[in-house]
């Protein structure tokens, strides 16, 4: 028996890797995250699979369905939003498995920030202009940031800032990044990436706020930061440049 952590992507159910797809499609049971998994995915799921919605449940509920499907020698499919390797919850899951020795797999998934930077159309990195992308999120009731990581101090490097789960302090955003960006620093919003209802809100530092309060968002946003977010006037990379000598190119120098 396996427990197999699977990346569900952004919300689009054609957005998950083959993998992850045979992987929720061979196992009898299924748990995942009601609130921000997409229920299309569930038609993966083999006819008589037990589904589990795991939102409402607590971490030692979760470690019983574990537990119990153990016992059963039953694979367990356990979709996360996004991909795994950021904010997914499935460290404190593994140093449990780990614990009872049950075996387990991870398996990416197209992360929000890729889903989102898609939405708006643009690469994150800027020849000459962001050659860097954060990503990072505020303190929150589920869990304080540590103390050096703050906005200020990633904001000082002149960065691509990807702010995670940070809507509800937009304010504290734009308050912390103004001094070092500028007001007219372009910002933008992406709201449920890939899902019907996304939508896209562009603005600046000194912008945002307003337009966000006339076009209220609740949860479910990503907030982008940076110069390179509206950059189109940028020396072109030297990667296909003519004269550019690599060993895939098969030429001579020029």
């Amino acid at each position: 028996m396996t427990v197999h952590f699977i990346g569900a992507g952004p919300g689009a159910p054609d957005l998950i890797t083959v993998r992850g797809r045979d992987l929720i499609a061979r196992c009898p049971v299924c748990l995942y995250a009601g609130s921000i998994v997409p229920k299309a995915l569930l038609d993966y799921c083999p006819p008589d699979a037990r589904i589990i919605d795991t939102a409402p449940l607590s971490l030692d509920e979760i470690e019983q369905e574990f537990v119990a499907a153990s016992q059963a020698g039953q694979d367990i499919a356990r979709l996360h939003s996004g991909d795994l390797s950021v904010w997914s919850a499935v460290a404190e899951q593994i140093r449990r498995l780990e614990r009872l020795g049950i075996p387990y797999t991870l398996t990416p998934g197209v992360p929000s920030f890729a889903a989102a930077a898609a939405a708006l159309k643009r690469e994150l990195t800027i020849p000459e202009v962001a050659q860097s992308l954060v990503l990072t999120r505020v303190s929150g009731r589920a869990s304080a940031m540590p103390a050096s990581e703050n906005l200020a101090a990633f904001g000082a490097t002149g960065a691509t800032l990807a702010i995670h789960l940070a809507i509800h302090a937009l304010d504290r955003v734009v308050a912390e990044l103004t001094p070092l960006y500028g007001a007219d620093c372009p910002v933008a919003i992406v709201v449920r990436a890939t899902w019907p209802e996304e939508r896209i809100l562009r603005g600046t530092l000194a912008t945002i706020e307003a337009q966000v309060a006339a076009d209220p968002i609740d949860r479910t946003a990503l907030i982008f930061v940076g110069p390179g977010l509206r950059s189109d006037d940028f020396r072109e990379s030297s990667l296909y440049d003519p004269a550019y000598q690599r060993r895939f190119r098969g030429r001579d120098s020029l």
